[in-house]
């Protein structure tokens, strides 16, 4: 295993641990909202901080790009080469609410190519890992998307576009037109485990606007490690940019994307 892998895994777990004993207390929560929809409580400011010290201790020359405290380069390094993609607590929504369905993310880009996931879900002990040409894995399992054939048979996983409500028509015509053409869709609520999902084999594809770097960074790199296919919503791989992100299986991916293709907008492409 890649020592940045073994650091990250580390920095996940004391993350977990933080979140896990906050989850008892629940009533105690101090919660801010940062936008419509957008929480964010004492729990993701703290297990971010653990994160962070974790990684830097190892690595203090890696800039961090972290959802609650920005973008810092590594310590006498103003253009690192290498740089920490960091949610700690995907999910924040469902946290606030009891809702077992969140995640910690970390990624490790080389300029700008992620090399190094982790998705941890403290609720089921389940830790996703890949190292970029070494595949992913689940609990140190080998895991690789589904052998799902046709769109009509997929479940495909998705979540709404709160940070893009002008978009909101196009993507209702797109879940439209997906709940009559799949198996099903499903919108837990957490992007992270979402991709994980696809790359384990428990949804054959997931798509998305609006998201930001630190919710897809990790789950990407696990889907494309475990045989599946990640791009935007032009076909190309620039999704950590755009924010707007499809994956699936090899042949679930394709008719995909050629469905939200056809719903879309030129100017929401992207």
């Amino acid at each position: 295993m890649h020592p940045a892998l073994n650091i990250a895994i580390k920095a996940a777990r004391r993350a977990g641990q933080i979140i896990n004993r906050a989850s008892n207390d629940l009533d105690l929560l101090k919660v801010s909202t940062k936008q419509p929809n957008d929480f964010v409580t004492e729990v993701d400011r703290a297990a971010e901080a653990s994160i962070i010290e974790t990684l830097q201790e190892a690595y203090p020359g890696y800039g961090i790009l972290a959802e609650e405290s920005g973008e810092t380069a590594g310590k006498g390094n103003n253009d690192a080469e290498y740089q920490w993609i960091i949610d700690p607590l995907d999910g924040t929504t469902n946290f606030i609410h009891g809702m077992p369905q969140y995640a910690v993310s970390i990624a490790l880009a080389k300029a700008g190519v992620v090399e190094q996931a982790v998705v941890f879900d403290p609720n089921r002990n389940e830790l996703f890992t890949a190292s970029k040409g070494a595949g992913a894995f689940l609990n140190e399992r080998r895991i690789r998307v589904s052998k799902r054939l046709k769109l009509q048979d997929a479940l495909i996983g998705t979540g709404f576009p709160y940070r893009e409500f002008q978009h909101i028509d196009t993507y209702l015509a797109i879940f439209k037109e997906l709940t009559q053409k799949t198996a099903g869709l499903r919108r837990p609520g957490a992007a992270s485990l979402d991709l994980a999902y696809v790359a384990c084999g428990r949804y054959d594809g997931f798509w998305e606007f609006g998201l930001s770097p630190w919710d897809m960074a990790a789950g990407s790199l696990l889907i494309s490690e475990a045989g599946g296919l990640v791009s935007d919503l032009r076909g190309e791989t620039n999704y950590l940019e755009t924010g707007n992100i499809i994956g699936g299986t090899p042949k679930v991916f394709s008719p995909l994307l050629n469905l939200i293709q056809e719903k879309l907008p030129e100017s929401v492409r992207g």
